[in-house]
């Protein structure tokens, strides 16, 4: 049977896609072509125009190579987690327990929703939770940051998994830094510190205002002694960038006794042979010593000296509250830093070249520390002295000598 020319006008040309059902289902499907690979796509719709208009704009994006194939189900935002986590595994970012900890407290709220579903309001109900829970706000900020990059990481993926953020309020927090040790606390440090390795910590951190990390994972080949330098290398901050600063000769003294018989890439800081890594109940401990901290039992709240079982007598008089794992309250080593910056200021050290040896990238982030320079507070007051005097000068001076031997008209001797 042959096919007329009207028939052959009739027929769909090839390339253009085409319309159906799925039947019992009204709506209209469309099919077309990319690459020689078939797409099926639902319009969610049974007005058959509407079908019609959604195919002539999948063909023009496949025309101008605009199409992305969407996703076959929409994502959750525990989805978004794995994404997340697989971009911090990949550039090794953050502490390792960090993500799954402030996962911990998202998951239950956000993790089974369609992260397109997700709506400020249910953000703030979601702060709000947690504030009566006793979250600080600094820690609801960090939980928050947190769903917020993941919402982002959705967006810019290939194709998008998401179109939109949602707003994500932010709590406001007191993130002005405390904490500071004066030299008089520092010497009773030093003076409990018994062991090289924490004595040559203590040094380091309180004339430099390094992270407790970044002297952990010092190398001995990092110090020169020939300079006198101490170096840190570019990916070893928390910032990435490398830093470089002169020995004080107490320091110079520690660091030769600490690098003594040990090979380039060697710890400077180790302990029976082994790196540092982790030294609370050691530092505790010390500041316990020195009168700057102590354990408080986490049952009954008294001291637990050394930070052993609480043997706190109870009323009867024989039992004993038993609380273990106290928390320790008091100085921590990151007071250091604060110090070492203060301290630098107070001897006349100009801000920049604090910044610089401690890390601080930028002002603000300095004056998070509230460090003030006592020498500059006193030049302050010594200018502002002067400018009072110097104003008031034309009304006291009058009073304050005798009047000129020509206005009284007694001649000098």
């Amino acid at each position: 049977m042959k096919t007329t020319k009207e028939e052959k006008a009739r027929r769909r040309q090839r390339g253009t896609g085409s319309i159906f059902r799925k039947l019992p289902n009204k709506n209209w499907f469309i099919q077309f072509y990319k690459k020689g690979k078939r797409i099926r796509e639902g319009t969610g719709s049974p007005d058959y125009d509407a079908a019609k208009k959604l195919l002539r704009q999948r063909l023009h994006e496949i025309d101008q190579n605009e199409y992305i194939k969407r996703q076959g189900r929409p994502a959750r935002v525990r989805d978004l987690y794995e994404a997340l986590k697989l971009e911090r595994e990949t550039n090794r970012k953050g502490r390792k327990r960090e993500l799954p900890n402030r996962w911990a407290h998202l998951d239950p709220e956000f993790g089974a929703m369609l992260a397109a579903e997700v709506t400020t309001d249910d953000v703030r109900r979601y702060l709000s939770a947690r504030q009566k829970a006793g979250a600080a706000n600094a820690t609801i900020n960090r939980e928050l940051s947190t769903l917020k990059r993941m919402f982002r990481l959705a967006t810019q993926s290939t194709p998008p998994k998401l179109s939109r953020i949602p707003y994500i309020p932010m709590l406001k927090e007191d993130n002005t830094r405390s904490g500071f040790v004066e030299d008089a606390e520092y010497a009773r440090l030093t003076a409990n510190a018994t062991e090289l390795w924490l004595r040559t910590f203590l040094e380091l951190a309180y004339s430099y205002g390094w992270r407790r990390g970044e002297l952990l994972g010092l190398r001995v080949r990092q110090v020169n002694f020939a300079n006198r330098t101490i170096r840190l290398d570019p990916g070893t901050t928390k910032n990435k960038e490398g830093r470089e600063v002169a020995m004080t000769a107490k320091v110079a003294e520690l660091l030769r006794e600490a690098t003594a018989r040990k090979r380039p890439d060697d710890y400077v800081l180790m302990r029976n042979g082994k790196p540092v890594k982790e030294f609370r109940r050691t530092w505790g401990n010390l500041c316990e010593r020195a009168g700057l901290g102590q354990f408080l039992c986490a049952k009954c709240g008294e001291p637990v000296p050394g930070g052993g079982t609480c043997k706190r007598k109870l009323d009867d008089g024989e039992t004993e509250c038993g609380g273990r794992r106290p928390w320790y309250r008091g100085l921590i080593p990151h007071d250091l830093r604060r110090s070492a910056a203060k301290a630098a200021r107070r001897a006349g050290v100009p801000e920049s070249v604090v910044m610089k040896m401690g890390g601080w990238k930028t002002a603000a982030m300095f004056r998070r520390y509230a460090i003030d320079s006592s020498s500059d507070q006193r030049a302050a007051v010594e200018m502002l002295e002067r400018a009072r005097a110097a104003a008031l000068a034309p009304e006291t001076a009058p009073f304050a000598s005798e009047p000129p031997a020509a206005a009284t008209g007694v001649k000098p001797n």
